[in-house]
């Protein structure tokens, strides 16, 4: 069995975020599996008896297939990942900043098959968006980068998945490019599973988020969905412009690993997306 944390702050309820006036509501199903992703700390990586993948005849192109609970991976009209185009974003006076409270965490990891998971082990990281707070249940990787920015990807992508009080999720995608050693996530990477993993594995060194962070705070929010099955359309994205960094030798760490787990742009349809700086 895996060490799972479920924190009380985890609701059944999943209604999407939105970025503009337009609002929409998770179908009860959703809400249900949703939830289940959540309490077992798989924001990003559903648990489930229908078995999925990045390749072959369950990869990306037929998760829709799969299971009658993944149908918006194939009928949704805002998925994610998408392409973020500048000459495209919107600014928004109604939009406020995104306000990070993070601090330095102890954290256990876990490779769930599909990533390599980080898992907290206290709720003192958080952030605020548009006056609601969001607190931080895991943070996980892709390889490439799932989303694209004016259609370039980068060498991988983090994803730090929050939920708040009523069971909202917003995520914030950060790109990863080659360059400097990311100092941040070393103790991660001096520890990480090579293959599918029971168990947590614990990571001595506590982790300061604040650090991985990019100086420059120019980033892009839409409404979205999760990256992978069963594609539920109830996430706020918030997308930083600006890459951070890790070293050649990292980044083929990873991709060892996991030589593709990403999932396709998708459709962008009548969304619009507003950029903060």
């Amino acid at each position: 069995m895996k060490k799972n944390i479920v924190y009380p702050f985890l609701a059944v309820s999943l209604l999407l975020g939105a970025c503009s006036d337009q609002t929409t509501e998770a179908t009860e199903p959703q809400k249900e599996e949703v939830a289940h992703i959540i309490e077992n700390e798989e924001a990003d990586d559903v648990t489930s008896t229908t078995q999925w993948a990045y390749d072959a005849d369950i990869g990306p192109e037929y998760w829709g297939e799969l299971d009658n609970s993944y149908g918006a991976c194939m009928n949704g009209t805002e998925q994610s990942p998408i392409n973020i185009e500048s000459s495209q974003v919107k600014a928004s006076e109604e939009l406020e900043n995104v306000e990070v409270q993070y601090e330095p965490t102890q954290f256990s990891i876990m490779n769930t098959g599909h990533t390599v998971q980080a898992n907290p082990t206290t709720t003192s990281n958080s952030i605020l968006v548009e006056g609601k707070e969001y607190t931080l249940a895991q943070f996980h990787f892709h390889t490439p980068s799932e989303h694209q920015l004016n259609s370039q990807y980068f060498d991988m992508e983090l994803h730090l998945v929050h939920q708040d009080a009523n069971g909202d999720l917003a995520v914030l995608g950060l790109m990863i490019q080659e360059g400097e050693e990311n100092e941040a996530l070393a103790s991660i990477w001096g520890v990480l599973p090579e293959n599918e993993t029971e168990e947590d594995i614990d990571v001595e060194e506590a982790i300061d988020l604040q650090a991985l962070l990019p100086s420059n705070q120019t980033s892009f929010h839409y409404n979205g969905s999760l990256t992978t099955p069963p594609c539920a359309e109830a996430v706020k994205w918030i997308v930083f412009e600006e890459p951070i960094e890790m070293s050649k030798e990292q980044i083929q760490a990873y991709q060892e690993i996991f030589p593709d787990n990403q999932r396709p742009v998708q459709p962008l349809n009548e969304r619009e997306v507003f950029g903060l700086n």
